[in-house]
């Protein structure tokens, strides 16, 4: 059954379950990750998520936050970025490199997680979702290759990274996987017109940056929440 906007854009969670570690997703992501999961235990990984479901409130907070200074922003190379030395425009596409606007993340829908291996690390570890942790000589480096693996070899549940690669808008997330068999039916169903009336609807305290976004809306769409062709094979079901 298709989403209605209010669970695309994270207002409504009605449509997700609660997975034992509390972590949410839609039931037929839930039902395929249980598979990979216990596919990569047996291959001596621990694979474990970081991050599912996030609410359209949630996502308000974090840009709010780093638009006001309150929560830190960072360049690709894990540096800080001074944001109060930034134009409007400037801060607004540091943000964007990293976090989603509200309404347009994937983490909304119930179909995308972030991931790592438990295994890999003591049970104290904070994970960070940096680049350094997947890559080469990370501690999670094994674990997505095993993943890569699986993807190419068509056996991975449905999961494919909607952001293996760098297009210029949202950094590389090796750690993200979308469950492509639902996501492919969320993507490209946001647009603008719908995206400000959830502003306005949702947002009783304002969205920071707005006048800046709004003057950029539409290439902002197209650069930081549509994702390549190709991310996933062309042959997945749709619903």
């Amino acid at each position: 059954m298709p989403f209605a906007i209010d669970q695309l854009t994270g207002v409504d969670d009605s449509h997700l379950a609660t997975l034992p570690e509390g972590h949410r997703l839609h039931p037929e992501v839930a039902a395929a990750w249980r598979r990979l999961a216990r596919d990569a235990r047996d291959a001596g990984f621990a694979l474990a998520i970081a991050s599912s479901h996030r609410s359209f409130d949630r996502q308000s907070a974090i840009w709010n936050a780093k638009a006001a200074g309150r929560r830190g922003v960072h360049d690709d190379a894990g540096n800080p970025v001074a944001m109060a030395a930034l134009a409007p425009a400037q801060q607004m596409h540091a943000i964007l490199r990293f976090s989603a606007l509200p309404g347009t993340s994937r983490h909304h829908w119930g179909t995308d997680l972030d991931v790592f291996d438990a295994a890999a690390v003591a049970a104290d570890y904070q994970v960070q979702l940096t680049p350094d942790e997947v890559a080469p000589g990370g501690p999670f480096d094994a674990l997505h290759s095993w993943l890569d693996s699986r993807m190419a070899a068509g056996e991975s549940h449905g999961f494919f990274r909607p952001y293996a690669r760098d297009r210029g808008g949202v950094a590389p997330e090796r750690w993200h996987l979308s469950y492509a068999p639902l996501a492919l039916d969320c993507d490209g169903k946001i647009g603008a017109a719908q995206l400000l009336a959830c502003w306005d609807r949702h947002l009783p305290d304002g969205l920071l940056l707005r006048r800046a976004i709004e003057a950029e809306l539409e290439e902002l769409l197209a650069r930081y929440v549509a994702v390549a062709e190709g991310w996933c094979p062309g042959d997945i079901r749709r619903h």
